[in-house]
Formats: C-alpha cells, sequence, structure tokens
C-alpha cells in the first residue's frame, strides 16, 4: 500500500502542470500563479499505479447543487473511498464541478497534493490580456526525481 501511496505522490512533469492567475498586483503588470492538474492527468496516474479496472469514480449532487465525487481504488480485495466536493465552474459549469470534484478527491490519496505547497506569494510577469509572459517555474522539489539509467 506505501508504494502505491508514494507513486501516487510523485511529482508530475512540469508540462502536465496548468497555472492560472491568482492575485493580481496593484499595477496589474503581476500576478501570483496557481497551479492545477488537468483530470486526464490525474486518470493516467491511476491507470498507470494500480490500473484501469481497480478504480471508479462517483458523483452525487447535494440539495445545494454542488456535486461530491467519491474516488475508490482496490488494494487487493479492499476498496478505499476518498470523497470531495465542488461547485459550478465559471468557465465549464457543471463539467467542471466534476472535474474539480474528481480532482479534490485524487488529492486525499496524494495525488498532485504537493501543489498546494508551492509558494503562493510569488508574482511573475502577465501581459495586458491576464496571461503570464513566461511560465512559472516550479521548485526543484515539485519536479520528478531522473529515472537512473542502468
Amino acid at each position: 500500500m506505501d508504494i502505491i501511496l508514494n507513486q501516487f505522490k510523485e511529482p508530475f512533469k512540469p508540462n502536465e502542470i496548468h497555472w492560472r492567475i491568482g492575485r493580481k498586483s496593484r499595477a496589474k503588470d503581476k500576478a501570483t500563479a496557481l497551479a492545477y492538474l488537468d483530470a486526464r492527468n490525474v486518470m493516467k496516474r491511476l491507470d498507470d499505479v494500480i490500473g484501469f479496472a481497480n478504480w471508479q469514480d462517483k458523483y452525487i449532487e447535494t440539495a445545494s447543487g454542488r456535486l461530491i465525487c467519491e474516488l475508490s481504488i482496490r488494494i487487493g480485495d479492499e476498496w478505499i473511498t476518498k470523497s470531495d466536493g465542488a461547485g459550478d465552474t465559471n468557465v465549464e459549469g457543471e463539467k467542471g464541478a466534476i472535474s474539480d470534484a474528481f480532482k479534490r478527491a485524487a488529492v486525499k490519496f496524494g495525488i498532485g497534493r504537493y501543489l498546494y505547497y508551492l509558494d503562493g506569494n510569488r508574482y511573475y510577469p502577465i501581459d495586458q490580456w491576464g496571461k503570464f509572459t513566461t511560465p512559472p517555474i516550479l521548485p526543484d522539489w515539485a519536479l520528478p526525481k531522473q529515472k537512473q539509467v542502468a
């Protein structure tokens, strides 16, 4: 079980990390960067580590309209479930809520959790359209370990 959890916790490749604007500076020429994963990368991590037949997700809508994702993984004969929720997003509404709830449930298994520990106070230059002029850089501890070649 520890081996699986350690594989879940492995950092993603830099090109698998996406960034969105956080707080903007007063001059609106810089902003903090918030890292996030695409749900497809989370699914791939689950498939790669435990196999596509050893995980499943289920969604429950609450009375307030939030979606709860129950993400279950099978270890041996036992299913372990973690859950988390999200509301509709500004960009993709319900689809965004499903994706966000899924990713948040996966964080409870350690997938992408390290992204929450990135420095959220560092400002990066942005252009007039609110896009980063240069992509934020991940610190060394948030990069995948180099595989040793024999």
